[in-house]
């Protein structure tokens, strides 16, 4: 479209003082409209963005990228099966797992809880069980500890810190009693088995979920308590890329082979970050409803300027200006609306996202278990914003436009 005169005419029309200032005016809500609903499109899908990432990183952070199991339970040929995952290039790291259902009483309170026995020096490498400590030691969990009376000495455990709160537990150095439901057989029934355990950490992923069921212990003590001799439930595997987790896993699922199955961090969290991503577009929508009032006041702004600019028009079309020219020259000032809404907008979003950013707005940690606001602003999602946003402005330049082109000379020039 080659674009001459028409370009002038148009940043001349947008420019230029008006003999009616309520036309200038709708032209300035117009920009304001695009501009503020650029803003808010970039600002909350920035923290919406922060907040998917926070809480994926929270979870990696206690479970694993890909975890392996068995259809038949328990995993005796772990270490033979860690050494072979552990060949693929893509694997940094495999740790066995215990994984039960327990009951855990401190002498003050009772809770549900998940056990998870871990091998603290490979577990490290896998998930981030000890930057998520806040007491205690990782290093403890092996070590026994004794009573204050000099009695035997008991394994550690480290607790979520809501799980804590629920036992009444506030540091380290108390005791607790673990109650597995499968206990031993006797004449008299099932007698559920328990064992005491001494208490050698806190941790807090900022998962309330996490927090409030966890607790770990080494898994050669889980073993024992268990009573599945060398045994693990499952292999967690770290691995170089979190975005390919899925290839990973069935390369791994191939070369284990039956009765193992694979599942990765995506497929094992699908309905969470299904729930994030509907969320996500569902904010788009409402929030692009801003930019579509703002379409309706540009409608308006140059559908009274075709009413004000009437003569030139037709002096325009005597001169022999095209029907094709006249529409350019609309179409190319709502485009021109859009474009400068757009990029106050995107400025304005920048400016927003900095400040949220630099300032650091508390949240309510009951609430939200994320301590601070988080944003990130993505590429796709301000491509995706700005096309919108300059796409529906030129949508409501259509109108106008047509029926700046349709104007007749002879009727607009009869009373000039």
């Amino acid at each position: 479209m080659n674009l001459g005169y028409e370009v002038f005419i148009s940043i001349r029309y947008l420019l230029a003082k008006r003999r009616q200032t309520f036309v200038s005016l709708i032209t300035l809500i117009s920009v304001a409209g695009v501009a503020v609903g650029v803003m808010a499109l970039i600002v909350v899908l920035a923290v919406m963005n922060g907040f998917h990432e926070d809480l994926r990183n929270r979870i990696l952070g206690v479970t694993s990228h890909v975890n392996i199991g068995s259809y038949g339970g328990a995993i005796s040929n772990y270490k033979e099966v860690t050494d072979e995952v552990q060949k693929d290039p893509e694997v940094i790291g495999a740790t066995p797992y215990i994984y039960a259902q327990v009951m855990i009483t401190s002498g003050r309170s009772v809770s549900g809880a998940i056990l998870r026995g871990i091998e603290p020096l490979t577990a490290s490498k896998v998930i981030k069980i000890e930057e998520s400590l806040i007491r205690g030691n990782l290093a403890d969990l092996v070590s026994q500890q004794q009573q204050e009376s000099g009695g035997p000495s008991y394994p550690g455990i480290i607790l979520g810190v809501e799980l804590a709160n629920n036992l009444g537990i506030r540091t380290t150095g108390e005791w607790v009693t673990i109650i597995s439901p499968s206990g031993r057989l006797t004449p008299i029934g099932q007698v559920p088995k328990s064992k005491l355990f001494h208490v050698v950490g806190i941790m807090q992923s900022g998962m309330y979920e996490y927090d409030s069921t966890l607790a770990y212990v080494d898994v050669a003590a889980g073993q024992q308590f268990l009573g599945i001799g060398d045994a693990v439930t499952g292999i967690e595997v770290k691995i170089k890329d979190i975005y390919a987790a899925q290839k990973v896993a069935e390369n791994l699922r191939k070369q284990l082979g039956t009765p193992y199955y694979v599942r990765d961090w995506i497929q094992m969290n699908s309905s969470f970050f299904s729930a994030l991503k509907l969320e996500k577009f569902v904010m788009f929508v409402i929030l692009t409803l801003i930019i579509l009032v703002a379409a309706f006041n540009i409608v308006s702004s140059l559908i009274m300027l075709v009413m004000e600019k009437g003569r030139d028009i037709a002096i325009l079309k005597a001169m022999g200006a095209t029907t094709a020219s006249i529409r350019k020259i609309f179409i190319f000032e709502g485009f021109l609306i859009g474009v400068s809404g757009t990029l106050l907008g995107v400025i304005g979003g920048f400016v927003l996202c900095d400040f949220v950013k630099r300032y650091k707005i508390d949240l309510p940690g009951g609430v939200y278990h994320i301590a601070k606001l988080p944003v990130k602003i993505q590429t796709l999602d301000l491509l995706a914003i700005v096309f919108f946003a300059i796409l529906i402005s030129l949508v409501a330049t259509i109108y106008p436009s047509r029926k700046a082109s349709g104007l007749d000379p002879a009727e607009a020039l009869r009373y000039e």
